[in-house]
């Protein structure tokens, strides 16, 4: 068995081990405003509700430690007039180590506000509720597609705009 080789110095032991781990998480910020308040207790309860997600990220040290924040904002609206308005801003530091790129964007995108969600609808709830509004019962979140559907409006994006350049700006580099 003399014909077999030894596999290549160190390669396994070059490879950096992919690594997400959960370090904290914590509540960054909340504000609950019931603009309307007593006279909105008044009124049949039949808000048009609008919900807006928002995350961002930071890298926090130079050992893979990112901050991600999840930021759930809920307003609701009698006709016109604001019932309340509640923000959540939700927020984790994970460990990533061996990871890269648009890997990495995809998790931080991903991974983490999938973890921070269920704090942040339970923050959420907890808030109406106490400003004496029935509970918000907010559905799971499919984070995957929405940095997939994200990922694909940039790139149309960024295809629109090389088709509208002038025919001298346009970049032609690989």
């Amino acid at each position: 068995m003399a014909d077999e080789q030894a596999p290549a110095a160190g390669t396994a032991q070059d490879q950096v081990q992919q690594q997400f781990a959960m370090q904290r998480i914590y509540t960054k910020d909340v504000s609950f405003e019931s603009p309307a308040s007593p006279d909105v207790f008044r009124k049949q309860w039949q808000p048009k509700v609008n919900v807006d997600l928002n995350t961002k990220s930071d890298r926090v040290d130079e050992q893979g430690n990112f901050e991600v924040v999840l930021t759930i904002t809920v307003t609701a609206k009698l006709e016109e007039e604001t019932a309340f308005l509640v923000e959540v801003q939700q927020a984790g530091i994970f460990m990533i180590t061996g990871i890269e790129g648009d890997n990495l964007r995809r998790v931080l995108a991903t991974a983490a506000p999938t973890i921070l969600f269920p704090y942040a609808r339970e923050n959420l709830d907890s808030l109406c509720v106490k400003g004496g509004f029935p509970p918000i019962m907010l559905a799971p979140v499919n984070f995957d597609g929405l940095y997939q559907q994200a990922v694909a409006q940039s790139q149309e994006q960024a295809g629109a705009q090389a088709a509208d350049a002038p025919a001298g700006e346009q970049d032609v580099s690989h």
